[in-house]
């Protein structure tokens, strides 16, 4: 009875969330210009037909009846898609090719996280691509708004690092779950200040950050040693504080911190019109497409937050973040019953990533933290972004024991 209960009330939240999607398409088609309707429905109907097709298909051929994990990414994606698709409705076919590559990539990880013999193979190649990309990002990369992360192939621009994120998890996990020795932390800690020394060198300063959080948490998780992880993050903390006292451009970038309205119409911009405007939406918004926000440069990006309270109101921006906490519990209640420790340690990571690098994005353009320019997960418009966190989700989804079958027996 409760099997079915819990059945039910998953097709119930798919339904809800089709039911927004369909009321944010007619929105958007009812302000946007004739050239862009046809692009826009394309996008909301392919996207529809995707998440459909992924819930029937693993639901009749792997049997499985647990989808709150992927129920949560589709409709995050979908108010991602959703402002896109608002502000610029011409590259809302780009967003959902990113997006469709994303739930690709989340599909094939879960398979190659089916064998963790598979998994010990891949983790020293994944090392070497992960350190690779990140040096040849640093070696070809132009800078972009003051970090120097953004690869352009052809028209299209990469940033390799996001994707690495998932790698980063990948092997640290795959690391410590095998070698259950201060070898094997040493080894990662190797590789993870590797890449968190080409990260400072870009001076993408928000991601760096973002990788050795991960580093902390994955460390933690397996070895539990406090101490040495106290002597990791003080060294890290001596070489931040090295880094801003010789080369003083770089506190620069937070020099409005803690006071942006002193500094209303220069550096603190953004800010301060993200507040007001956030502020300005109320509970339930001024609808999509009506905000002011969506003027202001990076606002589908660094700023998107500030456009959902806008348009779509506090009470679906609480939901919002109430979305990556329930990514983590999850992970956590579920951490206690995973068949091996790498499935624990890498589902914690990944969710406390996204959890992480929201809270980052939230707490900076509100300027509770400095402004690090990272973007908020499944919403801000970006194509490496939006793969990158489908292939975290990948992680989450796999400690639950009934998303893999073993013996013919459902675990």
């Amino acid at each position: 009875m409760l099997k079915k209960t819990k059945n039910v009330n998953l097709v119930l939240m798919l339904f809800v969330i089709t039911i927004f999607q369909l009321i944010c398409l007619f929105t958007l088609i009812s302000k946007s210009a004739d050239e862009h309707k046809s692009g826009i429905i394309l996008t909301f109907g392919i996207y529809i037909l995707v998440e459909y097709i992924y819930f029937i298909g693993t639901r009749l051929v792997l049997k499985r009846t647990s989808f709150e994990v992927e129920l949560i990414a589709f409709m995050l994606t979908s108010i991602g898609l959703s402002i896109t698709a608002s502000v610029y409705p011409d590259k809302a076919i780009k967003q959902l090719i990113a997006v469709l590559i994303g739930i690709a990539g989340f599909v094939i990880l879960q398979w190659i996280l089916r064998d963790l013999k598979r998994v010990t193979v891949l983790r020293i190649p994944a090392a070497v691509i992960a350190v690779g990309l990140l040096a040849f990002t640093l070696v070809f990369a132009r800078f972009t708004n003051g970090a120097k992360n953004w690869i352009y192939i052809g028209g299209i621009s990469i940033q390799p690092s996001e994707i690495v994120k998932a790698i980063f998890i990948f092997v640290g996990a795959a690391t410590l779950e095998k070698l259950q020795s201060n070898k094997s932390l040493t080894k990662y800690i190797l590789f993870a200040f590797t890449c968190v020394g080409c990260l400072f060198l870009m001076y993408d300063f928000g991601t760096a950050l973002i990788f050795f959080f991960t580093f902390v948490v994955i460390s933690f998780m397996r070895s539990g040693d406090i101490r040495t992880l106290l002597l990791v993050c003080t060294v890290a903390l001596m070489g931040g504080l090295l880094i801003l006292l010789f080369k003083p451009y770089v506190a620069n970038r937070f020099a409005s911190y803690g006071h942006v309205w002193e500094y209303f119409d220069s550096s603190g911009y953004q800010q301060t019109r993200t507040m007001i405007y956030s502020a300005s939406g109320g509970l339930f918004g001024v609808g999509l497409g009506n905000g002011e926000l969506r003027d202001i440069f990076a606002a589908t990006e660094d700023l998107v937050f500030g456009v959902v309270c806008e348009e779509f109101g506090m009470i679906m921006a609480g939901a919002i973040l109430l979305s990556y906490v329930a990514l983590l519990i999850y992970s956590i209640r579920h951490s206690k019953y995973a068949r091996s420790s790498y499935y624990a340690i890498a589902s914690c990571a990944a969710a406390s990533l996204l959890l992480f690098q929201a809270a980052l994005n939230v707490f900076g353009v509100n300027d509770l933290l400095p402004m690090t320019g990272v973007t908020l997960p499944f919403i801000s418009r970006g194509g490496s972004s939006i793969i990158s966190c489908w292939l975290l989700i990948a992680f989450i989804k796999a400690v639950d024991r009934g998303t893999y079958r073993y013996g013919g027996v459902r675990q």
